[in-house]
């Protein structure tokens, strides 16, 4: 579920910088300008790291998987939810080298590791289009998503949301080809999916602490799809452009450093990320009577994504591979 995709990512960034030292990335003599600087960068650079992949994981490919072509105006409407799993990587933060002589550009180790996503979505008809041949043009659907973020507060880290916990997506849809017998299902859309703002706070010991306030992730996504149903099947595919735009308002931090006491700082400025993508999808889907099996597979790629330190295994605006099952209800 995308709740605990954020309450993951949330501890691992937390941990990125209350981490316990594994090794001294250099000698010299720590100041109060320096002591915190390392862990500030590695902070900032797991969130380049981790920002593409929860947001291709909240975007996914369909924006209604299984549900491509338009539904034919007033009175039809499509609830659906699907789950998402991106094969990703995750730094780990535990190999983290420490340093208080200033930031310090290392190779941080990553593993592999299962993104999850997951959400709910309905399609609404509004208009049927006009009639042309054997299909109608210029449908248009009201789309619509829900992102439930609950509270967290255990193992010395709270997640709060303090502008509410519930996150409404929206969009639209247009039919350029309503699917008919022989004709296929060609559509347009455009859609906006964001997680719930976030507030984080954690510590690691009995001297470390880190607060991370305004965790934002939002996504805006176009597709072009194109759908034909063979009676009991259906295959479905398309491709768009993901903007991915993740901002965190304050990193603040408050570190004991031998004899330096107790130093706290902001991270300034804040880290943040706009990146676009391109999405490119494709799946089968399985009619039943009132309701619709799918399953679909894409691949994210494209952007640049700028970090201080390096990183092993796959670099952060590495192209991404994703999977999607999803149940829709329609009439």
């Amino acid at each position: 579920m995308k709740q605990y995709l954020v309450l993951a990512v949330g501890i691992s960034l937390v941990g990125a910088s209350v981490a316990p030292a594994q090794t001294t990335c250099r000698t010299g003599v720590p100041t109060a300008a320096t002591v915190t600087k390392n862990t500030e960068q590695q902070a900032a650079d797991f969130f380049q790291y981790m920002a593409p992949q929860i947001s291709a994981a909240i975007a996914g490919g369909s924006p209604t998987l299984g549900q491509t072509s338009s539904l034919g105006g007033l009175g039809h409407i499509s609830v659906g939810v699907h789950g998402t799993a991106l094969a990703g990587s995750l730094p780990d933060v535990s190999k983290f080298p420490t340093c208080y002589t200033g930031a310090y550009s290392a190779q941080l180790e990553t593993n592999s590791q299962v993104i999850p996503g997951a959400g709910a979505d309905a399609a609404i008809g509004i208009f049927r289009g006009l009639p042309l041949a054997l299909t109608n043009v210029g449908s248009v659907d009201l789309l619509l998503s829900a992102t439930y973020l609950p509270s967290y507060d255990d193992n010395n880290v709270s997640l709060t949301e303090p502008d509410g916990s519930l996150k409404i997506g929206y969009g639209a849809r247009v039919g350029l080809l309503s699917e008919s017998i022989i004709v296929p299902g060609v559509s347009l859309t455009v859609m906006r999916r964001d997680l719930p703002t976030v507030d984080i706070a954690a510590n690691s010991n009995a001297t470390d602490s880190l607060f991370v306030t305004g965790l934002k992730m939002n996504t805006t996504s176009w597709r072009i799809e194109a759908s034909k149903s063979l009676v009991l099947f259906g295959i479905f595919g398309g491709i768009g452009r993901d903007h991915y735009e993740s901002t965190v308002s304050a990193v603040r931090a408050s570190v004991v450093a031998g004899a330096l006491g107790r130093t706290n700082t902001t991270l300034n400025p804040s880290p943040e990320q706009k990146l676009d993508r391109t999405d490119i999808f494709g799946g089968v889907k399985l009619n039943l009577l009132f309701f619709k099996l799918a399953a679909e597979v894409g691949r994210v790629s494209g952007g640049d994504v700028t970090t201080f330190n390096t990183f092993t295994g796959s670099e952060p605006g590495a192209a991404r591979t994703y999977g999607s099952v999803g149940l829709r209800f329609g009439f």
